[in-house]
């Protein structure tokens, strides 16, 4: 039996800068590999002294499916090593459409925005995949790699789900920033359509309701969602809303429990 273990990398990102990541491994036999879920804000998903606002306990909800006996997966957890403005620029698509500023937004500020998005997809794509399939017990292909995330990982999730659907047969678009609210709507859209394939990645999409911030969210999902039906597969487009629930890391803790189980069990079929 091989012990569970937590493994952190420093991988290339820039010419200039290395990202943290991490490698949850759970508890296995010998020559036992795992499907691979991998997952934005790496420095929030394990309980230790890396965690910044709340912990999403992932290590926990891997060892109960392996308990119940639906196996587990690895995680993969991809850090955020900068400030707040960083991390919004790294998980933020230029590529989705035109930045919609709003008409008051002061252009001194505009100066520190840099829709990053590809830059980070490019890593997770080109990096972190081959070293993860290269050094872990991971199942490769399609059916056995999902992409999480919540806020801005949310889009960063939705996005990199879509550019690459022969890489993942999942994604779990938390909580995610508002694409009505962030590009200029049509483009977003247009851009939405643009994506459609024979085989599309199953989008698992959440929102709470509680505070400003999360009703914000939860109002723009549902728009989103709602204009994707018109053209998305209905088995692989899934909406739960959690009225009661706030903008935070707890709330996305207990809904990746559900993600996950579908992911480890329903993966095949996906």
């Amino acid at each position: 039996m091989v012990s569970e273990e937590i493994v952190r990398l420093s991988l290339p990102y820039s010419e200039k800068e290395n990202k943290t990541v991490r490698v949850y491994v759970p508890a296995h036999e010998n020559g036992e590999t795992f499907p691979v879920i991998y997952m934005a804000d790496g420095q929030n998903l394990f309980e230790d002294d890396t965690v910044q606002f709340g912990c999403w306990y992932t290590r926990e909800a891997v060892r109960d499916e392996q308990k119940n006996g639906n196996g587990g997966a690895i995680i993969v957890a991809i850090h955020n090593d900068g400030n707040p403005l960083q991390r919004t620029n790294e998980l933020t698509p230029a590529g989705m459409g035109t930045i919609n500023y709003p008409p008051d937004f002061p252009e001194e500020q505009k100066k520190f925005m840099s829709a990053d998005g590809e830059i980070f997809d490019d890593f997770v794509i080109n990096t972190v995949m081959p070293t993860v399939e290269k050094q872990f017990p991971v199942k490769t292909g399609r059916k056995n790699t999902a992409f999480c995330g919540s806020s801005s990982g949310g889009l960063m999730s939705l996005f990199t789900a879509l550019s690459h659907p022969e890489k993942y047969c999942a994604a779990g678009v938390f909580s995610p920033v508002p694409l009505e609210m962030i590009y200029v709507s049509e483009e977003a859209h247009n851009w939405l359509r643009s994506k459609m394939t024979d085989n599309m990645p199953y989008l698992y999409m959440y929102c709470g309701g509680t505070g400003e911030q999360e009703k914000m969210m939860c109002f723009f999902m549902e728009q989103t969602y709602s204009f994707m039906k018109e053209f998305y597969p209905a088995d692989k487009l899934k909406k739960v809303v959690k009225p009661e629930e706030e903008h935070h890391e707890k709330a996305w803790s207990a809904v990746f429990r559900d993600f996950l189980h579908m992911f480890v069990s329903e993966r095949n079929e996906l």
